[in-house]
Formats: C-alpha cells, sequence, structure tokens
C-alpha cells in the first residue's frame, strides 16, 4: 500500500533527531569553566579525536543530499557505473593515509592552504584560500542547500516548491546552531551519530525499494528484477554509444580524471582533511581513513541502488503523475525523495527523513567549519589582524560561518535548472582541481618545483579547464581534467626549472622512506579493501 503522507510520527521522529543532534553538539563543545578556547580547541577539536570518530566524521562530511539525491539521480540515469566515484574513492584514501597524511601531520598544520605558505609562499597560499572560500560557499554549501531542501519539500510537502525555501532555512539552522559556536569538536563528534543514522536509514530505504519493485517477491525477487530488467545499469564501464559517456567516459575512469577528482578531494581538500589533522596521532589518523574506506563501500548499496530500483519503478509504471514528475527538469534527482515518500510507512518515514537530514547537516557543518578556518588563519590573521587573540580568532571563524551560511542560502534557490546535480557539482569543482591537484603533488614529491613555477602553473589551469569545457569538441568533462592536470603539472615543470637557481628548491621537502612506512592494521586494511575492488570491478565490468 502506498503511504504519501507525512503523519505526526514522522515529524515527532524527524523532530527529537534535529533537537538530539543540536543538544549533543552542544554539549561536547562546552568548554571548562573560565578556560577560553584556543584556535587548536575550535577548528581542531584539541586534537584529540581517535580513528573510529574520524573515519566518521570524514564520511558524514562526504555523504550528503549529493550523494544521497545526486548521486542517487545519476543512478536513474546511468545506472552502477557512477559508483565509481565511491569505489575509486575507498582506494584513494589508502593512498591519501600512507603517502600525503604523514606530511601533513609532520607539518602541524591547521590549513591546507598553511602547507602552500610553508612549501612556496604567502602569495600563493592566499591565491589558492580565496579559491577554496569561493568554492566551498558557490558550489558545495549552496549545492548542499538546495539538494536538501529539494529533497525535503518532495518528501514532505507536494514537490512544488512550497517547502522548498523553509526547508533550506530549517537545515541551516540546525547546522548553525551546534557547529558555530562549538567548532570541529562539535561537528566531528555528532558525525558520529550521523553517519550511524545514515546508513541504517539508507539500507532502510533501499530494502524497501527492493521490497516493493515486484509486489510480493520480497527483496531477493525484487533485486533479481532490477538486475533483470535494468542489466544495462549494473555495468561500472559504459560504452562510447551511452549518452552518459561524456560523464563517465569507459575506461579513463579508471585511469583518466577520476584519480584527479579523487586525489584532489581526499588529499587536499580542507573540510575532508581537516579531521585528520585533528587526530591524536598519526597512526590513529591513518586508522580513521582506513575505517573510512570500508564505509565508502558501503554507500553505493543505499543510494546507487535506489536510483535503479527507481528506473525500473518509472519504466513499468502506468501511473501518469510519476511519469510526469520524472519527465520534469530535475526528475533524475527526485528519484531518491520518491521512494521515501511514496512506499517508506510511516515512522520509518521519520528515521529515513532524520537519516537524509543527518547526511545534509553533517555535510553542511563541515564545509562552515573548514570555511571559518581556512578564513580566519589564512587571510583574516596574517592581512588583518596579525596579532589577533585565540578569543578574537574564534569570534571570527564564528561570524565567517554565519556569513557563508546566509550567502550560500541566497544562492540555492538559482539552481533549480540542473538534472544531474552530482555531476554538476563536480564537472565545475574540476575547473581548479586539476590545478591545485598538480601544484600540491609536485610540490610534496619533486624538490625542484619553485613558487613561482606553482604560481605560474595554478594560474594557467584556469584558463586551460576553461578552453577545453567550452571548445565544440564534445571532451567528457573527466577527460578535461586530465588533459588540464597534465599541462599544468608540464607548465610547473617548465618553469620551475629556468627558475631553480639551486639543484633543488630551497623550501623543497626532506622526505624519508622512514616517514611512509605503515602499521600493520593498515597494511591489511589496505590488501583487503584492494581484493574488494577487484572483485567489484571483474563481476561488474
Amino acid at each position: 500500500m502506498l503511504n504519501t503522507n507525512f503523519e505526526f510520527w514522522d515529524y515527532l521522529i524527524f523532530g527529537m533527531y534535529a533537537l538530539m543532534i543540536i543538544a549533543v553538539g552542544l554539549w561536547v563543545s562546552r568548554g571548562k569553566k573560565g578556560v577560553q578556547k584556543t584556535t587548536e580547541d575550535y577548528f581542531l577539536a584539541s586534537k584529540s579525536l581517535p580513528w573510529w570518530a574520524i573515519g566518521a566524521s570524514l564520511i558524514a562530511a562526504n555523504i550528503s543530499a549529493e550523494q544521497f539525491i545526486g548521486m542517487s539521480g545519476s543512478g536513474f540515469a546511468v545506472g552502477l557505473a557512477i559508483a565509481s566515484y565511491e569505489f575509486m574513492a575507498a582506494l584513494t584514501l589508502i593512498i591519501v593515509g600512507k603517502f600525503f597524511l604523514p606530511i601533513f601531520i609532520k607539518q602541524g598544520l591547521y590549513t591546507i592552504p598553511e602547507f602552500v605558505e610553508k612549501r612556496f609562499s604567502k602569495n600563493l597560499k592566499t591565491i589558492l584560500a580565496v579559491f577554496w572560500i569561493a568554492l566551498f560557499v558557490l558550489v558545495n554549501l549552496t549545492s548542499v542547500l538546495f539538494l536538501g531542501a529539494k529533497a525535503i519539500d518532495t518528501i514532505i510537502g507536494t514537490g512544488n516548491g512550497d517547502l522548498f525555501i523553509p526547508s533550506i532555512v530549517c537545515l541551516a539552522f540546525v547546522a548553525a546552531a551546534y557547529s558555530i559556536y562549538g567548532g570541529l569538536s562539535a561537528v566531528a563528534w555528532t558525525d558520529v551519530i550521523q553517519v550511524a543514522l545514515l546508513i541504517i536509514g539508507g539500507i532502510i530505504t533501499t530494502l524497501i525499494a527492493l521490497d516493493n519493485v515486484l509486489p510480493g517477491g520480497g527483496v531477493i525477487e525484487g533485486l533479481r528484477h532490477v538486475v533483470d530488467t535494468a542489466e544495462d545499469k549494473f555495468h561500472m564501464i559504459i560504452s562510447k554509444d551511452n549518452p552518459e559517456f561524456k560523464n563517465l567516459p569507459g575506461i579513463a575512469v579508471l585511469i583518466g580524471g577520476l584519480w584527479v577528482a579523487n586525489l584532489y578531494y581526499w588529499g587536499f581538500n580542507q573540510y575532508i582533511i581537516q579531521r585528520t589533522l585533528a587526530a591524536k596521532s598519526l597512526k590513529e589518523a591513518q586508522r580513521g581513513i582506513a575505517f573510512a574506506a570500508f564505509l565508502k563501500l558501503i554507500v553505493p548499496l543505499i543510494v546507487v541502488i535506489p536510483g535503479i530500483v527507481a528506473f525500473v519503478m518509472y519504466t513499468e509504471t502506468k501511473d501518469p503523475t510519476v511519469t510526469a514528475m520524472f519527465e520534469m527538469t530535475g526528475g533524475n534527482d527526485k528519484a531518491y525523495p520518491w521512494l521515501i515518500g511514496t512506499f517508506v510507512p510511516t515512522g520509518l518515514k521519520g528515521l529515513v527523513l532524520a537519516a537524509l537530514a543527518a547526511a545534509i547537516v553533517s555535510s553542511l557543518a563541515s564545509m562552515l567549519n573548514s570555511t571559518s578556518t581556512i578564513f580566519t588563519m589564512d587571510i583574516y590573521k596574517p592581512y588583518i589582524n596579525s596579532d589577533a587573540s585565540h578569543k578574537t580568532l574564534v569570534r571570527v571563524g564564528r561570524i565567517t560561518a554565519a556569513v557563508a551560511l546566509v550567502i550560500a542560502g541566497f544562492i540555492a534557490p538559482l539552481m533549480a535548472n540542473f538534472d544531474q546535480m552530482f555531476v554538476y557539482i563536480q564537472e565545475y569543482t574540476g575547473l581548479v582541481s586539476p590545478g591545485i591537484l598538480a601544484v600540491f603533488l609536485m610540490g610534496l614529491f619533486w624538490k625542484k618545483t619553485t613558487n613561482r613555477g606553482a604560481i605560474i602553473g595554478v594560474l594557467v589551469s584556469i584558463p586551460v579547464a576553461l578552453l577545453l569545457k567550452f571548445l565544440p569538441i564534445g571532451m567528457p568533462f573527466l577527460d578535461q581534467m586530465m588533459y588540464t592536470f597534465l599541462i599544468t603539472m608540464v607548465t610547473i615543470g617548465m618553469v620551475s626549472l629556468a627558475t631553480c637557481k639551486t639543484d633543488d628548491d630551497l623550501k623543497a621537502l626532506a622526505l624519508t622512506s622512514e616517514m611512509f612506512k605503515t602499521d600493520k592494521v593498515f597494511n591489511i586494511c589496505a590488501y583487503v579493501i584492494c581484493i574488494l575492488l577487484a572483485a567489484i570491478y571483474t563481476l561488474c565490468w
């Protein structure tokens, strides 16, 4: 029996979730009486996070509306191939834990731009800091608010936008209520609750969707029916004649631009890497990374499979209302909210919506905290008030987060005309990520890389990315990212060789093999993840 109403018990459960998260966030952020929070307390959770909190917080920061709504919508349109973003991210996390974290933690960083200053210069740090703030506010925060509000409007309201603006306000309020006051400590510890909730809620939605795709058939028969009906949706590598090849260009997904997207996101993205910088030790950070990698392997089950199930229901439905909804602009991204609103029963619907809200709120809180960290530590302190006290810096961080949230809230409604929001986010992030990744990789591992080479490289990368995007050559955006990355690396290399006056740049890092040794637990996790990925791609090639 279809259930399209959001009833009292659903509202009660959803309301209890919101109150619980705010209460826990405020409780863990409380400080000792008479003791003022330091910047390390506020921005790095006093460097006290254990591995399980780091892993949970990494996934909670990552899994948001862009996955639950955007990736599910891409599952509807493309199929399981979109899950390469998740599967390859698991391997990327292992690489980050092995080769990047030891360097970052040894440097004692607050922010990724801070590393740029130590390796290159203050000017390049400022350029990248401005890039990141603009990206967080104009792409990440706005898209999460937009997709979250769109989902809530579809599940609770009519889907015609009546609850869209109120939903933006509510999501922003819940995220701000604890994250702006408590900083990273409040964000990370509430993430432990939120990641458990979003995984449980996601699994419930997947099971209910499979149970309803073939009435009376059960979950197992439902899965068989979905695989039989939409067999072409279960290939990880799509062919060139597939209309979605422009978004997932075949084998290039495994050896091309997806590596650029993943290495940038997981290795040099402030709101992701900040959790590892707050670890008790390097070993805890690496184990947290490995835990997050295992959780990433679960994500396609709870976000992509429901999108494929919705596609099967859409192709088999006789209901003109459903057909009309999916044929509207933005129909793909309505797949997940439609499943919740239509098939999840009262009570569970409130729990599932709470799980969706948990994914949205945790990501908003993470982005707000990282935006405020970069502005405060990389712009305000060095350029505006170099003698600022800890109290002043914490206050500036809170104000910055509030301003960023307000700006994103005003911009979010303007994003209504995009069809696959997950692809949109990846594509526009991809304009800046190849250049930034090239600078970091060469700065970390090539001692001849100079400041001038890095600055010219990152500035050249933007027009190169725009040129490849707008030239009438029909190049998939992941290929655009790879070519931009390679051109940027060549540019950095040529300029560095021409400007390096010594054998190695004076700020080059002294790396030793001892830095990259990992413990037995991390190594076992890495091997298991590689074996699981090989099995997945072999079965679903």
